[in-house]
């Protein structure tokens, strides 16, 4: 059966995975990014749009809505930030939440009006920093413990209209996002980038980095009627990392 998916920062990175994803499962899917999608293939589902105004979300929302349902909406759009409580400034606090919070609350608060008719699966991609702390990661742990928070109440408010909530934790992905940080802290530390990312591999028990197709596959089966009975749950895919 053909889902109708919303999904925003798709244009790359896991975001990017979880739309060919979907498009291959041949699904209508829509991409809500300010940038291009970087899959030329993949243009077609581009819809231009700031997740961090509201009212640019809602109308959006509201004109994807016009042709059709919403099946499946997946709150990926977002940004990562290193550093302490001391060394973030307010601005960089608020610039960090906008994206990564108040992206997925206006995303949310849009489709719900959509989805309640029908019902629905929201699927927020998360992190293992939903679950657990690591240093340098201030307000990065932060937005991502919000989003793990949303998906566990919106999947009791919004139960009764068969509509789920769930939320991905990835670990150690290996995305554009991933090696730009690898990159910054090189810079900083004088140490070589394939020493850093081996490094990385082996912090992990099964002894690699995740890859965003690994992501997509979590994200499609709890989209699909295979995962009717899973709701408000924290999905972990982070190679082990958070067992330890």
């Amino acid at each position: 059966m053909q889902q109708r998916v919303v999904i925003s920062g798709g244009s790359s990175g896991i975001g990017l995975a979880i739309v060919e994803r979907f498009v291959n499962s041949g699904h209508q899917v829509f991409n809500l990014d300010i940038q291009p999608s970087s899959n030329k293939t993949l243009m077609h589902c581009d819809v231009q749009c700031d997740v961090t105004d509201h009212e640019v979300v809602k109308a959006c929302i509201d004109e994807i809505a016009k042709d059709g349902n919403i099946d499946v909406l997946v709150c990926n759009a977002g940004a990562h930030m290193s550093a302490n409580i001391e060394q973030t400034d307010e601005a960089s606090l608020l610039r960090l939440f906008n994206l990564n919070v108040k992206g997925a609350y206006s995303l949310t608060q849009a489709s719900l009006a959509h989805m309640k008719s029908q019902g629905g699966s929201i699927i927020y991609v998360a992190s293992d920093q939903a679950i657990v702390a690591k240093q340098n990661s201030f307000a990065y742990n932060l937005t991502k413990h919000a989003l793990a928070s949303m998906a566990k109440t919106t999947a009791l408010d919004y139960a009764a209209f068969n509509i789920r909530a769930n939320a991905v934790c990835p670990g150690t992905i290996e995305t554009p996002l991933f090696h730009s940080a690898i990159e910054r802290y090189c810079a900083s530390s004088g140490q070589d980038k394939a020493s850093v990312v081996a490094d990385e591999a082996k912090m992990q028990p099964l002894g690699r980095i995740g890859q965003p197709q690994e992501v997509a596959a979590m994200v499609a089966f709890l989209a699909s009627a295979e995962a009717s009975f899973v709701t408000g749950s924290l999905q972990l895919i982070d190679g082990g990392y958070c067992a330890q």
